[in-house]
């Protein structure tokens, strides 16, 4: 059995978008040959045409991302960035690492590859966003690698089912841009408060200041409450992607939030 990460592009939409702009572009030609008022016919020809361009362009677009993300793919970016944020988890021997928003459970995996001394887990609330994403699809991709230092576990990343000071490292991977109505900074504070004096971090997101505000207030917060080390470093100025990559695809802004309590 070979380990079935998906990919960030869901097929289900690929295939939506290609049906979608068939039908618009179909529903176009189909108002071309009918007979109404000239001006009516130009308005609502227009109209269904812009949105064939629209859904084509949609379509397009959602190809060559779909493309760029596969780990069956040439690109392979998925595999990059995950790879790339393990390498700053360490966990002592008999640790507990956490990632939260684990989805298919590749960075749990790649994490607990990197540290057969101790264990990961890995949550996720497996919304209807992510409808190919479960907790099975997990442990069936731990058992295709073969790795047995993992569990996976439904949860919340707003509010952890952990107590405080719990696990030797915590990590996650594009989660938090995706969780509306609360801060992002919070989130982060969240994930933290889990993690033990000595333990070490890697969070990597769209960390715009749109979306997390002044990350160099938070970073001084940090060192004043006592953190051995803390470091934002940009993956969209060549270390995971290219800046014209990053902008195609929507991940301008991808930084890496790592360091140790």
């Amino acid at each position: 059995m070979r380990a079935n990460y998906k990919n960030w592009v869901p097929n289900g939409m690929l295939r939506a978008l290609t049906a979608g702009t068939m039908i618009l572009g179909a529903g176009t030609a189909a108002l071309m040959c009918t007979k109404m008022n000239p001006n009516l016919k130009k308005a609502v020809a227009g109209a269904a045409g812009a949105g064939t361009l629209l859904c084509g362009a949609m379509t397009a677009w959602s190809f060559y991302a779909h493309g760029k993300f596969s780990y069956d793919g040439e690109r392979q970016l998925s595999k990059e960035i995950v790879e790339g944020t393990a390498k700053y988890i360490t966990l002592p021997a008999d640790g507990i690492g956490l990632d939260v928003g684990c989805g298919s459970g590749a960075l749990t995996i790649a994490c607990a590859m990197r540290n057969p001394q101790g264990r990961m887990i890995g949550i996720d609330r497996w919304g209807m966003e992510y409808a190919s994403f479960s907790q099975q699809l997990c442990e069936d991709n731990s058992d295709a690698e073969g790795v047995q230092n993992t569990e996976f576990r439904q949860g919340d990343a707003c509010r952890l089912d952990f107590p405080d000071a719990y696990f030797d490292a915590v990590t996650s991977n594009y989660v938090y841009h995706n969780i509306t109505g609360v801060s992002k900074q919070e989130l982060l504070r969240e994930t933290l408060r889990v993690l033990k004096k000595g333990g070490t971090f890697a969070i990597h997101d769209i960390m715009s200041k749109a979306r997390y505000g002044d990350m160099q207030q938070f970073i001084r917060e940090l060192y004043d409450e006592g953190y051995e080390e803390v470091k934002l470093i940009d993956t969209a100025n060549g270390m995971f992607m290219s800046k014209g990559e990053a902008k195609i695809l929507g991940l301008s802004g991808s930084s890496l939030l790592i360091g140790k309590k």
